[in-house]
C-alpha cells in the first residue's frame, strides 16, 4: 500500500493541486506509451478539476477518457456525470470525441453497465475475467465513505473479477452504473479530490477505523491500491490535523 495525502486551504486550491498531480501522471504515462487513460468522477467538485484541467491546455489527444460511475439517466439530464464532464471538461478542452468512452446510461441499467464492461474491454484489448489497468483513475468520497457508486453495505464492494455493474443505491432511490473494486484496485494511480466539512469524518473513518470496507466503501482503495493519493481542503482534512 502507498498512500499520500495533502491538503489545502479552500476547494479550488485542492483542485489546482489534484489536476497538476493528474497532469503529470499522464505525462509519465504517455513518455513511455503511445496512450494513457484517465477515469474520472462526479459530482460538484470535479468541476473546479475539470476548469483547471482545461485551463493547462494540455494536449489530450493521446487520452482516453472513461467514467468512474454513472446515474441511470440520458446524457442529456442534468443528473448526469457525462453531461458535467462534457460541458466543463471535453468541450471546453476540445477533447477529441474519438477519445471519449461515455457509459451509455439511457439504456436499462444492466445492459450500460454490460456495454460498458465491453467497450473497456475491446480498448485494452483483454478478455472476459480479465482487469484492465487504468493510468490514472479520480475518485470522490461521500460524508457515508461511499465511493465510485459503491455505498455502505452493496454487496459488489467484495466484487475483485468482473469490470462493471449495475446497482441500486437504495437510500437514493436510484441506478447506478460503476466500476468495481477490482478494476480501481487494478489502476496505476489513484486520485481522491475531496472538499467540504461534510466529508470530515468519513475521511477520518478511511483513514483511522478499523478496516471495515461495508462500512466504509472508500477504504478499499486507500488500504489496497498500488498508489493512492488524497488530495483534501482544510475542511475535509479537520480530523487528519488534530
Amino acid at each position: 500500500m502507498s498512500v499520500r495525502w495533502h491538503s489545502y486551504p479552500d476547494p479550488r486550491a485542492t483542485a489546482e493541486a489534484c489536476a497538476h498531480h493528474i497532469l503529470a501522471l499522464l505525462e509519465d504515462s504517455l513518455a513511455g506509451n503511445d496512450q494513457a487513460t484517465l477515469a474520472v468522477s462526479g459530482g460538484s467538485t470535479p468541476k473546479l478539476l475539470f476548469e483547471h484541467l482545461v485551463a493547462a491546455r494540455f494536449r489530450w489527444d493521446r487520452v482516453h477518457l472513461f467514467w468512474v460511475d454513472e446515474r441511470a439517466v440520458p446524457p442529456s439530464d442534468p443528473q448526469s456525470n457525462y453531461r458535467l464532464a462534457n460541458e466543463s471538461f471535453i468541450g471546453p478542452a476540445g477533447f477529441p470525441r474519438r477519445n471519449v468512452h461515455r457509459i451509455p446510461a439511457e439504456l436499462v441499467a444492466e445492459r450500460a453497465a454490460e456495454h460498458y464492461a465491453d467497450d473497456i474491454r475491446r480498448f485494452f484489448g483483454i478478455e472476459e475475467g480479465d482487469l484492465p489497468h487504468f493510468d490514472v483513475v479520480q475518485q470522490g468520497l461521500g460524508a457515508d465513505a461511499h465511493t465510485a457508486s459503491l455505498f455502505p453495505g452493496e454487496p459488489r464492494i467484495e466484487d475483485r473479477d468482473c469490470v462493471a455493474a449495475a446497482v441500486h443505491v437504495e437510500k437514493l432511490g436510484q441506478w447506478r452504473i460503476t466500476l468495481l473494486p477490482g478494476v480501481l484496485l487494478a489502476a496505476r494511480h489513484s486520485v481522491f479530490l475531496v472538499t467540504g466539512a461534510d466529508k470530515a469524518e468519513a475521511v477520518g473513518a478511511v483513514f483511522h477505523e478499523e478496516y471495515q470496507p461495508s462500512r466504509f466503501p472508500a477504504q478499499v482503495v486507500s488500504h489496497h491500491g498500488r498508489r493512492v493519493a488524497w488530495f483534501l481542503d482544510q475542511a475535509a482534512a479537520r480530523l487528519m490535523e488534530e
